[in-house]
């Protein structure tokens, strides 16, 4: 799936909150998210500083910036998940991701360690999510801006969401012949 109509916010397409995500995607979706980290790792090998510093898109964020969003959002996404397998609907708390992404972790810290962090983030969040009845699936968290999501839809949404960065920094390497 291309950009929408050369949009580079989205350059595998939006996240559509309306479809329906069956237990019969589950394996599927949770394989594309255990992926992510070599797909992430893959799109940045050999970038210098000067290429991580680039925005992908005029008002976006760098490379380096997005390497860093992944295992931030990640983690945000797998406290999620445990928080509705183990307390009835909580109630979770948005974090503001654009004013993370300007902090001196993100500013000072190689992207190999955000990279490293999302393997093991996501090994261990596979085998939760590999080890999740369909029950489990439709239990739900409370956000105070969407209302009551599903596990099965925020599973949706991650397996979209590694693609989505990826996609970021894939289509900067083309535009830019990295």
């Amino acid at each position: 799936m291309h950009a929408i109509l050369g949009d580079l916010r989205y350059p595998v397409g939006r996240f559509d909150w309306k479809q329906d995500i069956t237990p019969d995607r589950y394996a599927a979706l949770i394989a594309t998210i255990a992926d992510a980290p070599a797909r992430l790792r893959e799109a940045v090998q050999g970038l210098d500083d000067a290429q991580l510093d680039t925005p992908y898109r005029d008002g976006g964020w760098t490379v380096r910036q997005v390497v860093h969003h992944v295992p931030d959002s990640h983690m945000n996404a797998f406290i999620r998940f445990k928080l509705a397998l183990t307390e009835d609907n909580p109630m979770i708390k948005p974090y503001e991701e654009a004013e993370w992404a300007k902090l001196s972790d993100v500013r000072d810290t190689p992207v190999e360690t955000s990279l490293k962090l999302l393997e093991t983030l996501q090994e261990r969040w596979v085998i939760l999510m590999r080890g999740m009845s369909d029950a489990d699936f439709a239990r739900t968290f409370q956000h105070p801006e969407l209302g009551r999501v599903p596990l099965s839809k925020v599973l949706g949404l991650y397996e979209w969401h590694g693609r989505h960065h990826v996609g970021h920094v894939t289509a900067l390497r083309q535009r830019m012949g990295w």
